[in-house]
Order: structure tokens, then sequence, then C-alpha cells
């Protein structure tokens, strides 16, 4: 049995907590608002938003509990195995990959849009083609470049350096929304009367906040990251799920608020139908000049941000633990001979995501909507896991807070929750139901991921079960009995020494 490697403990709880929350609140929460509110109206875009955050609390709960009693990096893919063994935790983990590094990419991309926004003369230059609708330009990739190359230098330099930084970005970003929403609110020129209707007349409600709902798992993505970093805590795992918390908490007051300072500042139907390329900006702009929409600039690069470096530090750490595991190249389990942080992973997703400038943005939109149902499925597997773990009664000698029937009901309505948020974006019919190109990106992954796996999988199958136990849960391995997931057609009994 090979040593394992592990991650130094150097995270603080304020900068897990950064991570979850800056992870959760990206470039959208600032961009879509008017988009966001065209089906629904104010309100309705506002009470989807709440129950999303609601239903990832939810969630969380299962979360918190999994990350108390098994603090390793690599999160879901670790759940996915404790609750189901070791080629759900493949699947699992080759979904969340994706996800991960389409949030990275698609954060870069936003970089180089918010230029476009608010310098469009520098952004705009050196056009090349253009692509499903979309003018690329060699400016804009540049931009893109340079944030991708930033984030990773950053990042390889050390966990506690990125997360004293996802910190700083954090309280920047907390206090410009705050800004932005009590000048609009107080604004002579904001009426609360600009939000009637507040459901939007021509759609029924619930199917209106449904399209919201459905977008919750990609909208709060982000506080998934936490149990991705938890193998680097320096303090007690089981604070965990009151970061977790208050991220979310925090994330939908965010979501909201942009949502409502946006509305009040003219009539939200008029709003609309102007269909303006960014709707919130034009109302800072238009209520309080150049001067708002510096400080609505601010608070957009510092989610895109926490974005960028919140997923870096997921991505290279699910590598990490996927490659601990020996179901991807030993050279992803790496560490950096001086700054300890497994810069592999991290160069590796700079390389993947440095292709994505140069096709355009409406084709990284298609690969991030398919993500979405890839993070609806990490979260399902950690909640099921949880869900089979939790005891109506009896003891908890095997681990302690495992007879809690509150906890098991809330991982038995995360399970369906999850299972709702797949069905909305892949039940034809349902309002949320994905586009074509992005049931194509879906299909190609997945050929990829089967590709891969046939490669690869004879000899990660063949790692006897208590080996793996240790690659992947290191000193918690213990507790993996607890689960029992290894059924008997999984054979790694048979192979056991």
């Amino acid at each position: 049995m090979e040593e394992r490697t592990q991650l130094d403990k150097t995270l603080k709880p304020h900068w897990v907590w950064a991570i979850a929350l800056g992870s959760a609140i990206g470039w959208g929460s600032f961009v879509l608002p008017a988009d966001w509110m065209a089906k629904p109206g104010p309100l309705g875009a506002a009470i989807g938003f709440g129950v999303g955050g609601l239903l990832m609390i939810i969630i969380a709960v299962s979360y918190g509990f999994l990350i108390r009693h098994f603090p390793v990096s690599g999160g879901e893919f670790a759940y996915a195995y404790l609750g189901f063994g070791r080629v759900h935790a493949y699947i699992c983990g080759w979904f969340l990959v994706l996800g991960y590094m389409s949030i990275v990419a698609l954060n870069a991309s936003a970089m180089a849009l918010l230029f476009k926004f608010t310098i469009p003369k520098v952004a705009m230059q050196g056009q090349m083609y253009n692509i499903a609708g979309w003018d690329v330009y060699f400016t804009e990739v540049v931009i893109a470049t340079i944030a991708l190359f930033v984030f990773a230098w950053l990042n390889i330099r050390g966990a506690s350096f990125s997360g004293r930084l996802q910190f700083i970005f954090c309280v920047v970003l907390v206090l410009g929304v705050a800004a932005l929403a009590l000048g609009m609110f107080t604004h002579p020129d904001s009426s609360f009367s600009n939000l009637q209707p507040a459901f939007n007349p021509e759609i029924p409600a619930l199917s209106a906040i449904l399209t919201i709902v459905a977008i919750a798992p990609f909208a709060f993505v982000g506080f998934d990251n936490v149990p991705q970093s938890a193998e680097e805590f320096d303090f007690p795992a089981k604070k965990a799920f009151m970061l977790i918390v208050w991220a979310l908490i925090i994330a939908t007051l965010i979501y909201v608020a942009n949502i409502m300072f946006t509305a009040v500042a003219m009539p939200w139907q008029d709003l609309v139908a102007k269909q303006s390329i960014w709707g919130t900006g034009d109302v800072v702009s238009g209520h309080f000049g150049s001067l708002g929409l510096a400080v609505l600039a601010i608070a957009i690069c510092m989610g895109i941000f926490t974005g960028l470096n919140g997923f870096y530090v997921s991505a290279s750490r699910l590598l990490f633990a996927m490659a601990r595991a020996k179901i991807l190249p030993d050279v992803f389990g790496k560490l950096h001979p001086k700054y300890r942080t497994p810069y592999a992973g991290i160069i590796f997703t700079l390389v993947i995501c440095l292709a994505a400038p140069w096709f355009g943005r409406q084709v990284l939109l298609w690969i991030v909507d398919m993500a979405s149902i890839g993070v609806a499925v990490a979260y399902f597997y950690t909640c099921f896991a949880a869900f089979k773990f939790f005891k109506w009664s009896g003891d908890d000698s095997v681990m302690e807070g495992a007879v809690s029937p509150g906890r098991k009901f809330c991982s038995l309505l995360g399970s369906i929750a999850s299972l709702v948020f797949v069905g909305l974006l892949a039940i034809p019919g349902s309002p949320a139901f994905m586009g074509v190109q992005s049931w194509i990106a879906l299909l190609i992954w997945l050929a990829i991921g089967v590709v891969f796996y046939m490669v690869r999988g004879k000899s990660f199958k063949q790692i006897p079960k208590k080996t793996l136990d240790y690659y992947i849960l290191g000193e918690h391995s213990h507790l993996a009995d607890g689960f029992n997931h290894q059924a008997p057609a999984d054979a790694d009994e048979k192979v056991a020494p």
C-alpha cells in the first residue's frame, strides 16, 4: 500500500465561508436580474431564489454531516464512494470535474464580458469570427486568458494565500451590493410601484417560479467547494455546516437584493421589453452615472474573482482526490515542492479552460447548462449517501449523530430536491428543459468518460476495498464499513488479499 499524500491544514473558518459565498455569487447575479424577471416577474424571481436557497440549505444538512466525519479532499467523489461504491464515485467525480471547469471558464469569459459592457472600445478590438451568433474578438480572448493565468498562479502559491484573498474579495462584494441596494431603494426616481405587477400575468406563477428554482443548482453551486477543501481546515470540521448555511443565506439575500434594486428603478416590464444586453447596468448608470457604474463594476469583478479562485480550488482538489484513488493519472496527486498545492490539477484546469474564450460565450453557456445536471447529480449522491447512513432510531455507536430522524428526513428531502432539479432540466416539457446543443455537449462528455473508464477502470476495480478506503478516506477509513455500500457484485472482496 502506497503512502497517502495529504494536503496541509491552513484554511481558517472565515476563509472557508468566503470560498462558499464567493463561489455561489458570480457575474450572473449582477448581469442577469432583468432576464430572470422576464418570466416570473420581480416577486416571482425573488421567491424562486428564496425557495432555491432553502432547498440548498436542506441539501447542506447532508454535506455538513459528511464533512464532519470525512473531512477529505474530493467531497462528493468520496461521499458517492461511501454510499454506492467505486463506479458511482467515478461517475460523480467525472460530472463534477466538468462542472467545476465550466464555471472557471465561464468566469474568465465574464471578465471579458465586463470589459465589453464598461469599455467596449477596448474589449471589441480585432474581430475574428462569429460562433452561434456571438462575435469573438481577439482582445476579449486576451482578457479572459490573462484572468485564467493570474488565478492559476495565485492558487499555486498556496491555499492560505488564495483563502486570504477570497475573504477580502467577499467583503468588498458584500459592501458593493449593500451600497447599490441602499442607493437604489432611497433614490427619488425609484419607486416600489415599479414592481407591479409582482408576477408576470401572462405566465402561471408556479410554472414561472419553477424556472428560477431549476437554476438553483447552478446559481448556488460553490457551497460544495467547502467539502473539496475540507482536508485543509485548520479548525474542527463540525463548524463547516454553519459556515455553509451562513454563506447560503447571504448568497440568497444578494440574489434577491440585486433583483429588487434593479426592478424598483423603472417599471420592470418596460425594462424587460427593452431587451438590453445589461438591464442592471442601464438602471444603475441612469440613476448614478459613471460613479454608480464603477461601484457595480467593482462588485462584478469581486464576483468573478471569487468564482475563479473558488473553482480553481475545487477542480484541483477533486482531480487530486481522484488521482489519489488511482482512477486518474498519478501526476494529479503530486504537490508543489514549495507551496504544497496540487499544482498539476491547477495547470490542467488552466489548459482546458484556455480553449473556452475562442469558442464564444454562447457555446460556453450550452456547456454550463448541461453541467447543471452534473451538479444536481452530485447533490443527489451526497444526500442519498447520508440518507442511507442516518437512522430513524437505534444507537449511534458506529458514528456520532447517526441516529437522527430530523437529519434523515432532511437528507431524504435533499435527495428528492436533487432529482427534481435533474427532472426540470432533463424532462421534455419542463419549463427549464435543456436545449439540443446542451444535450449534444452532455452526450459528448459522457462518451469521453466511458472511454476513459475503459482505459483506467480495470486497474481501478482491482484495488482491494481496504486499500481504496485508505486512499480516499485516509485516517477516517475505519468508518467506511458503517455505510455497508459494497455489494457482492462489486468483487472487492474477491481481489482483496
